[in-house]
């Protein structure tokens, strides 16, 4: 199934809030993506129903195994293309926003060599 490049960032906030603090609510990501709480309410509405999270009685969003599958492979292209871009001598708030924006767009194909060249190049500086 294919999936939209916003629910990826927002699956993807769920697993870094859930990292950072330990439970996400809707206030959670709304703050950390910058959107309305409407609008995120909506999105975890959709979420929902297609089997990505859970809400519990008491508000708290978690990933379902489907939800932390998509999210964990955002966040792993996040990070290896941001720090990828980094080593090409990117400013880091440039290498975070390409890097937010090209994460959804590569193929496996080509994620699987620029992280194979960037796990080299590290190997060879160690």
């Amino acid at each position: 199934m294919q999936i939209r490049e916003s629910a990826e960032d927002y699956l993807e906030a769920i697993l870094v809030l859930k990292q950072q603090n330990g439970n996400v609510r809707s206030i959670d990501i709304a703050n950390h993506l910058g959107f309305s709480r409407p609008s995120v309410s909506i999105a975890m509405k959709h979420l929902r129903e297609n089997g990505y999270i859970n809400v519990s009685a008491d508000a708290l969003i978690t990933l379902t195994a489907k939800g932390a599958e998509v999210a964990e492979r955002v966040y792993e292209r996040h990070r290896v293309l941001t720090d990828f871009l980094s080593l090409l001598g990117v400013p880091e708030a440039a290498a975070k926003a390409d890097a937010c924006r090209i994460e959804h767009d590569l193929s496996p194909e080509t994620f699987a060599c620029i992280k194979a060249f960037y796990q080299e190049k590290l190997r060879q500086e160690s």
